[in-house]
């Protein structure tokens, strides 16, 4: 599996590709399709990293550092449609 350094630089020359606007239509959403692949994958190793982050507290009263687990929250699939189609919306 590629890390996510390496999905990361490929969406970043798919996106590159996709704004030159020299490629067929067919190309350009098969290109899209393969953005969309990448982005969600490095969400989901984005999101597996987040729940492995511990944060140091230091507690004022008493002087020493304690470790709690970071809680981050998720964006639901339903927040996730709303922006595509308001994406879309702004393209179209």
């Amino acid at each position: 599996m590629p890390s996510f350094e390496e999905q990361l630089e490929e969406l970043e020359r798919v996106v590159e590709q996709l704004e030159r606007g020299d490629l067929t239509l067919e190309d350009s959403v098969s290109l899209f399709e393969r953005g969309v692949t990448l982005s969600n994958a490095c969400k989901t190793q984005l999101s597996a990293a987040e729940s492995r982050i511990q944060v140091l507290l230091h507690p004022s009263d008493r002087g020493t550092v304690q470790v709690e687990e970071l809680s981050l929250a998720v964006a639901d699939e339903d927040d996730e449609s709303k922006d595509a189609e308001s994406h879309k919306a702004g393209v179209a």
